[in-house]
């Protein structure tokens, strides 16, 4: 299974927020949506960072009076681990796990496509065993 099929199932739809953006707006974008992550763009709509829930919380544990005025800009991850549609869904959870990160951008031809979660790339698995299991179990049973 591939990322490609993850995003035909739960879409192409991407929260971003541009890199202006303060962080008590982006709390609000992240709980509003029930999501873990958003995307930072310029007016280009150029990929710059991710700000996650793990971000905001790491800088209010540091710096809790000065957030209200932070920007995505000042607490965004820069380097970017990325994925495209073609990626096998254990490829990404290897990247995931290797680079300690919960969100990966999908880009084909250098364009941002989606995103998907780790939440998205277990239950894809998951899917997949299950099936695994199903056929095993037909043969199995169709072979005694």
């Amino acid at each position: 299974m591939t990322i490609a099929a993850i995003l035909r199932y739960k879409g192409h739809e991407i929260t971003s927020v541009s890199p202006t953006a303060k962080l008590t707006e982006i709390a609000v974008t992240l709980s509003d949506r029930n999501i873990g992550s958003v995307l930072v763009r310029d007016s280009a709509n150029q990929l710059l960072g991710i700000v996650s829930e793990r971000d905001i919380v790491r800088v209010f544990a540091r710096e809790a009076a000065a957030c209200q005025d932070m920007t995505a800009a000042q607490i965004m991850t820069r380097v970017l681990h990325t994925v495209t549609p073609s990626t096998t869904v254990d490829e990404a959870l290897r990247l995931m796990t290797e680079s300690r990160v919960r969100h990966l951008p999908v880009l084909a031809d250098e364009m941002l496509v989606g995103m998907v979660s780790i939440g998205d790339v277990v239950k894809a698995r998951i899917e997949q065993q299950a099936q695994e299991v199903d056929s095993l179990t037909a043969y199995v049973a169709g072979s005694v």
